[in-house]
């Protein structure tokens, strides 16, 4: 089989109309036939897909925590994250956890 390049669609693409995949013959890449119950189930692994992994290591969404800091000081994190190997996010994150662990030591 050829290789295919997908369409690109944007905003303004025309989408056709529904097609009962239980009546229509079509085919996925691997020549297996599509049917509506298969669609569903591509739709449910890409939806568990979207998005970062949990830090959790379930499927599960991991709390988000969101606070302004200076210019400065974003780039000063991004410079040390990018020397370690890191996002921002996780340098972040490792110096709120080690905060939040001394806190515990202490009480």
């Amino acid at each position: 089989m050829a290789d295919r390049t997908p369409p690109t669609v944007t905003h303004t693409t025309t989408i056709g109309p529904d097609v009962d995949l239980d009546a229509e013959d079509v085919r996925l890449t691997d020549g297996s036939r599509l049917t509506e119950d298969r669609a569903a189930e591509i739709v449910d692994e890409v939806r568990r897909r979207a998005g970062r992994p949990s830090l959790t290591g379930a499927a599960a969404a991991s709390p988000r925590i969101t606070f302004r800091i200076t210019p400065n000081t974003r780039d000063r994190a991004a410079e040390i994250a990018a020397q370690e190997g890191k996002t921002v996010s996780q340098l972040a994150r490792e110096a709120l956890e080690e905060r939040v662990a001394a806190g515990e030591r202490r009480a």
